[in-house]
Parts: C-alpha cells; structure tokens; sequence
C-alpha cells in the first residue's frame, strides 16, 4: 500500500534518509534540527519520526538508538524525494573523458578500467557485462545420419554460421518394428517439420517447440528430439550469456555494513562464482511498475531493486541500480553498482547513466 507522506514528513524523512547515507549512524531529532535547520523543533521532528516508525520507513536499530531508514523509506525516498545530481553527472563525464580512452585499449581491457573507475568513484561494487552479440534467426536446419545410431543436426543462421549437435538415436522396440527402416525417408520428414517451425526464429525458440504438434508418426521420436534441442538451446545460452566485468570488491567490504566477514563472503561468492545468478538482475531488468509485487522505481533509464527487492539471499542487505547501453537502439549490455542500501542514491543513479551513456557513444562511434 502505497504511504501517502505530508510535506513536513516528506522533509523529515528525506533529511533522516540523508543524515543516515553521510554517517552511517541512527539518527536521532536534535541531529536533524541542528543539521538540516527544518522550520519545526525536536520535538515536533521526534513526533513525526515516530509516524514514520508507525508507517514501516523507519526503525530503530536499538531502544535507546535513533532512527534508521527501512527498505519501504529508501523506496519512497528514491520514487519521489531524490532531487537529480546534475553536478556529479558533469564530474563523471570529465572523469570518463579524462580516464577512458577507447581507442588506446583493447576492447576488454577498456570496460575493465571503466569498472575500475566506476568503482572507485561510487564507493561500491561496480559491474559491466561484455557486450551480448544480437540474436541470430535461424535460415535452415537438417538432420543428418552420420553412424548407425547417431544422427547430426545442422543449424544455418542468417549470417551464415553453422552450427552442429550430435546426438544419439533412440532404441526402438519390438512393438515399433517399422521405426528406423526407413531413417533416411522419416529424418528428411523431420527436417521439413523442424524448418516449417522455426525458420525465422532465433535459436533460443527452439525450446519452445510444442510437443503436441508432432505427428503420431513421429512419437518415437519424441524423447530424441527434445535432447537434441535441448543440447543446442544450452550450448547458444552458454554462448550468448554475458561476461560480469567486476570493480571495486575492496572499496564495498570498506562499508560497515559489510564488517562482519560472514556476509562479505556471501557476497565475494556471488560475485565471484555465481554470476550467472547475478546477471538477471542487471542484464534482464525492466521498466514496467512493479517486480514481483515490489513498487519499482518508474523511470525507463534505471532499475533500482533495494534491500528485500533483490531476489538473490546474499545481496538483500544491498542496492542494485543497473541500465543497460545499446548499439544503435539494441540494448547489448549493461552497467550496474552494488552496494549497501544506505548509498547515495542520487549520485550513484547518476554515475551508472553517464556511463551507460558513455558506452553507448563508443559503439555508436565504432570506437569499442
């Protein structure tokens, strides 16, 4: 349920939030008067810190503790507090201009720095997958008898790639005695099936094949085909999955959020083992409103998931703010920053967009 905020909470909350993010400590009301001078007293600015308690955005830590910001106080912050960073977004561009020098590097070698540099600008984890090379459609497929029992299916793109899967035919039974007679004849019938399905498609379609459509003449094939797709929809993932350029593993454990060294190994094991558990949250992001029932943040460049938003156990103390950068209009990769959710959200926001803008003006420029 959406927390409808008035504009002297929406000023206390914003000031917590901010208090919180430069020190790290839970805030309490003489802090806040005497830090932000608002036009109201401590206690007035007490009273409406415990609405905010009440609303589930803010909590206290301890008893005697001031107040910190919740998961849901983060999110209204973020959706409608947040004021744009326009003197960071000009820093990070001279920063990039100044750094970054496409033309001088390789091409892995120039996203690894620019992970590098966004990280030690951010004060977290940054992360830039390898450009995904654009989907291939498929222009032909045959199946090919190559021994007795193994059978080859051959995949042509439109660009003229080939690809091949091997696989084995299956044992028929005494019941089917007319099954493999004729396996020149029924593998050609095969072919013309497969290509009536999927030409034109890219070859991830290929593990949508509806089952149902086979002819009952092909139901000892069944079990056959699905491996061989199978096989080939795997090994196109394997080739088609991106690369997570890593930055900044020291700067994030410097955070105190990460001092106990059970939780910075949670998070090093993800980003160093699991990164394929990792990449759709950065590369499959989405600017629809909501994600998984959880507002999300609205605008079209980034996604914000914060804290209990990440679906990923390891990084629920996190924030993750990704965008991707295209080749054209194609969007082939993406730049993101991990970090505890008490991060400067307007900066890093700002930060991850100037760079995804960046990169985008290199492969436009032909320059990556």
């Amino acid at each position: 349920m959406k927390v409808q905020l008035t504009k002297r909470q929406q000023q206390v909350l914003r000031a917590t939030i901010q208090y919180y993010i430069a020190t790290a400590e839970p805030v309490g009301s003489k802090a806040l008067a005497q830090e932000y001078q608002l036009p109201i007293s401590p206690a007035t600015i007490r009273n409406v810190m415990g609405v905010l308690e009440k609303s589930g955005l803010l909590y206290q830590p301890h008893i005697s503790a001031g107040r910190v910001p919740s998961d849901s106080g983060y999110r209204i912050y973020v959706d409608e507090l947040m004021r744009p960073a326009s003197q960071m977004v000009q820093r990070v561009e001279q920063v990039l201009t100044e750094r970054l020098r496409p033309m001088q590097w390789g091409f892995e070698a120039m996203l690894r720095h620019a992970a590098q540099v966004l990280a030690t600008l951010s004060g977290c984890v940054a992360l830039i997958t390898m450009p995904r090379a654009p989907a291939t459609t498929i222009r032909h497929l045959q199946l090919v008898q190559i021994e007795a029992q193994r059978v080859m299916l051959i995949v042509v793109t439109d660009t003229y790639e080939i690809q091949s899967v091997l696989v084995d035919l299956p044992e028929f039974s005494e019941s089917e005695p007319e099954a493999g007679e004729n396996l020149d004849r029924e593998l050609q019938i095969l072919s013309n099936f497969l290509n009536h399905q999927f030409t034109g498609c890219t070859l991830g379609d290929l593990a949508t094949l509806d089952w149902q459509t086979i002819e009952q003449q092909f139901r000892h094939y069944t079990d056959f085909l699905q491996a061989l797709l199978r096989d080939l929809t795997q090994r196109n993932a394997a080739l088609q999955s991106n690369q997570i350029l890593i930055g900044g593993l020291a700067e994030v454990l410097r955070q105190p959020e990460f001092a106990e060294l059970h939780q910075a190994q949670t998070i090093i094991h993800l980003l160093e083992e699991n990164q394929d558990q990792l990449l759709p949250l950065i590369w499959e992001w989405t600017d629809v409103a909501s994600f998984g029932g959880v507002p999300q943040q609205s605008r079209q460049r980034v996604s914000i998931r914060i804290g209990a938003e990440n679906p990923l156990e390891p990084i629920q103390t996190c924030a993750l703010i990704s965008s991707t950068y295209q080749k054209g209009k194609i969007p082939v990769g993406s730049v993101g920053i991990l970090g505890p959710t008490r991060m400067a959200y307007e900066e890093i926001i700002a930060m991850v967009e100037v760079m995804a803008d960046y990169l985008t003006e290199c492969l436009s420029q032909g320059t990556l």
